[in-house]
């Protein structure tokens, strides 16, 4: 038998272009989780996971969908090249949903921190680094706008018996916050004062500090009405909001094009002739399930 000597590398061309394209998308991400790294320890004061809403065993779950769906890719191609078409079609739509449910709780997620001011970018953000002077000037100007001043003046003349407890417990906080802001001359031990009335950063465990029975910021007008939409402190929090959305949203960015991939994937018959296909997807869905293998204790556990 007659040998011929193969210049080539023993793999297809379609996972060598996969192979560079992922090269380019680790010094990518090692960039942003780098630039991260940096700022997150090199940042005087930094919030904590509780003070932003982030729930770890939220966070833990998510985590546990993406290996999950790892795993489930790993199957379809495994179907796919014993040409058991119909099981391999399975696993990808499986595959498919989990991505869907890791993209789902991303954006409940995303919910939490928009429904309390939290945005990476102003106007839309609430949040003020510290409670000085510029804090309770926000605080009197939200207050003194014309909608709002309707609102308070319907809250004010409607009865006890016609609100809930938490609702008078949140009248009384705002009646606090507009006596404390009546005076001009408040110094910033007042405004600390006004900041925790608007909202109670939670305390550990992620137990707000003035209901200690709810796993979000406890006892804040804010909370008990949405409409009021104060602004809030949380120190470092628009470093982190910024930090937090731009590496989320660009993996968030990655997981959706993995899940176009496998929707179209699923009008193809899944047999051993789309089996390098399916391994090339393959290839690029594990890299971003370690992404967020990376992502997770960052995040949530630092």
């Amino acid at each position: 038998m007659h040998l011929q000597y193969q210049p080539g590398l023993p793999l297809s061309r379609g996972k060598l272009i996969m192979w560079l394209f992922l090269s380019t998308e680790i010094m990518f991400f090692a960039a942003l989780l780098g630039s991260y790294v940096v700022l997150r320890f090199g940042a005087l004061v930094w919030p904590k996971p509780h003070h932003v809403h982030l729930s770890e065993p939220i966070g833990a779950f998510n985590t546990f969908v993406l290996i999950c769906s790892s795993v489930t890719i790993v199957l379809a191609l495994e179907s796919a090249r014993a040409n058991k078409a119909g099981a391999a079609k399975l696993w990808m739509l499986l595959t498919l949903l989990l991505g869907s449910l890791f993209l789902g709780i991303k954006g409940y997620e995303y919910q939490a921190k928009f429904s309390h001011g939290i945005f990476p970018w102003a106007p839309r953000s609430r949040i003020h680094e510290k409670p000085d002077l510029y804090y309770g000037s926000a605080v009197r100007a939200r207050l003194g706008e014309a909608d709002i001043v309707d609102r308070l003046k319907v809250l004010d003349e409607t009865t006890a018996d016609k609100l809930s407890a938490e609702e008078l417990r949140g009248r009384q906080s705002l009646s606090d916050i507009r006596k404390m802001l009546a005076n001009p001359d408040q110094g910033a031990f007042d405004m600390a004062v006004v900041a925790d009335q608007v909202m109670p950063l939670a305390a550990e465990g992620g137990h707000g500090a003035k209901d200690h029975g709810s796993s979000e910021h406890g006892g804040g007008p804010n909370d008990v009405f949405p409409w009021l939409k104060l602004p809030i402190v949380i120190p470092g929090g628009n470093m982190w909001a910024s930090t937090y959305f731009l590496v989320t949203g660009f993996h968030a960015v990655h997981v959706a094009v993995g899940l176009l991939v496998f929707a179209i994937m699923l009008t193809w018959t899944l047999n051993a002739k789309r089996a390098g296909a399916i391994e090339n997807i393959g290839l690029y869905w594990h890299f971003v399930d370690l992404v967020w293998i990376f992502l997770f204790p960052l995040l949530y556990l630092f």
